[in-house]
């Protein structure tokens, strides 16, 4: 291993083609992943900052929560289910936003709630909202009175949540009367009645099976509901399975060609080094301690190459989020899995030279 480690120090120019080569990958890999944690994050937010266990639609819906219309009298049924906690009717109105001080609008939603969770306080006053921090980069400030929907209904700002978008557009977090005047401004032909909600966020009593009471609530309503768990209910949001399939094949490729670009060098330095390796057999290095300091050379490269990587992404994630709009996040998890899935690709990679460590000969140094 110091074998290996002191020919990368001595001699950094021969590891150098492999090194950029991998660190523009990690940035690659980073990129791509950004953009799928952005896209799921900015997608699924107002659901994921549900306390309940459960999401409650109208059958007709198709799991969707704009689609969704619940009468009072059918979140009263829910609400008295055996099993069943607590109830917190949702609605989202996604608008045109007005910022004071900005030419045009800007696509937002705002959120009606009845719960508070981890992420966003009780619900505020009528006529107020705390806006997702997204929202900051159109100019949202806290203190500013906004307008929403075609007749530019004002809302005063009175905080940043963070982390509660949908669909991509960040939330305006209100009261429910607020949320029912946006959204029948909206659409005036179709009004809410008081106490309707489009979805319920149901909190199931510790101990009872929450799928067992999806299956009584949705019974209870007479088949006029269909409720799944939140984990289920985030994945039925449109394109979701489908932007994470895409971008999760891409990732696993390109973390392939990493381990390709890894063996081809390593295979080629090898050859290279034949001669030398012939030497160390000679004078007592076994194979096995040959083929360590190879490993030893792959996991720096491929760690050096992640760092250089992850500062390069982070460098231009500000660039990329806030100048081209694109829904880039840099999560902790992620970076860490590419970490990880570098440095084996690396080692798998560089274990292609094993074979050709072992066959070779002390003999052939004397010649």
């Amino acid at each position: 291993m110091r074998l290996g480690l002191r020919e990368l120090r001595r001699k950094p120019i021969r590891f150098l083609a492999a090194f950029l080569a991998l660190s523009l990958l990690t940035l690659l890999l980073l990129i791509l992943g950004g953009i799928l944690d952005g896209l799921y994050l900015g997608s699924t937010g107002v659901l994921r900052a549900q306390p309940g266990e459960l999401v409650t639609f109208s059958a007709e819906a198709r799991q969707q929560v704009n689609r969704s219309r619940l009468s009072p009298e059918t979140i009263a049924l829910v609400r008295s289910t055996p099993g069943v906690a607590s109830v917190g009717g949702l609605g989202v109105a996604q608008v045109g936003l007005q910022v004071p001080g900005r030419d045009g609008l800007t696509g937002a939603a705002v959120i009606g709630y009845q719960q508070a969770s981890g992420g966003v306080p009780a619900p505020p006053d009528k006529g107020q909202a705390y806006a997702d921090r997204v929202l900051s980069r159109d100019g949202v400030e806290v203190g500013q009175t906004v307008q929403v929907g075609p007749q530019r209904l004002p809302l005063q700002v009175i905080g940043f949540v963070d982390d509660a978008s949908f669909q991509q557009q960040g939330g305006l977090w209100t009261s429910a009367a607020t949320w029912r005047e946006v959204a029948t401004s909206v659409r005036p032909d179709s009004p809410l009645a008081d106490g309707a909600f489009q979805a319920l966020s149901v909190t199931v009593v510790p101990g009872y099976d929450p799928a067992g009471v999806a299956q009584n609530i949705d019974h209870a309503t007479g088949g006029t509901t269909q409720t799944l768990t939140r984990e289920q209910a985030i994945l039925a949001i449109p394109g979701l399975k489908e932007q994470n399939s895409t971008f999760s094949s891409i990732i696993y490729v390109t973390l392939f060609v990493a381990g390709i670009v890894v063996a081809l060098f390593f295979a080629l330095l090898t050859l290279e080094r034949s001669g030398m390796y012939a030497v160390f057999k000679a004078i007592g290095a076994s194979s096995r301690q040959i083929f360590a300091s190879v490993i030893t050379q792959a996991v720096a490269i491929a760690v050096l190459s992640f760092l250089l990587g992850l500062l390069a992404a982070l460098a231009l994630t500000p660039l990329l989020v806030g100048g081209l709009k694109i829904p880039l996040v840099i999560v902790p998890g992620r970076a860490l899995s590419t970490a990880i899935g570098l440095v084996l690709m690396s080692v798998l990679g560089s274990s292609v030279t094993l074979r050709r460590v072992i066959r070779i000969d002390p003999a052939s140094a004397i010649g």
